[in-house]
């Protein structure tokens, strides 16, 4: 398996990943959409303003995730560090509707009451199927 190929072959072709925060030892997940940057290795996704997950991850930005398939088993989950960009939903709008076609709407509907977060992370595990999994640094 080309796992590095893999990657980012699944963080272009999912959409969703299952994201992990804890607050005061309670755990919460939520789906939400995302975009992956290979150039900067860089996972984004929005929220709310006023979501709780602002709130979580205001007082723990260590979060995890796994991106969820459609089609098959393969997937990829990470663990690393959410924090609010510099860039807003509008600077990366091109490349969510590109992966997203129906994000469009959202944007145009919510994009003044979302948040852009990004998630920095340096290793992730790709799993193929059950006889294929391994990690990679990135």
């Amino acid at each position: 398996m080309e796992t590095l190929k893999e990657f980012i072959r699944i963080m272009d072709e999912q959409t969703e990943i299952a994201l992990a925060t804890n607050i005061n030892k309670i755990s919460n997940v939520r789906i939400v959409n995302f975009y992956f940057n290979p150039d900067n290795n860089i996972l984004y996704f929005t929220t709310f303003k006023n979501n709780d997950k602002v709130k979580e991850m205001k007082a723990n930005q260590n979060v995890a995730f796994t991106t969820i398939p459609h089609n098959g088993e393969a997937h990829v989950k990470a663990k690393g560090i959410a924090y609010i960009s510099k860039n807003t939903i509008f600077d990366l709008a091109n490349c969510f509707i590109r992966k997203i076609p129906d994000y469009e709407s959202t944007i145009d509907y919510a994009g003044e009451s979302l948040i852009l977060y990004e998630i920095k992370f340096d290793t992730a595990t790709v799993t193929m199927d059950l006889s294929n999994i391994a990690t990679i640094k990135l």
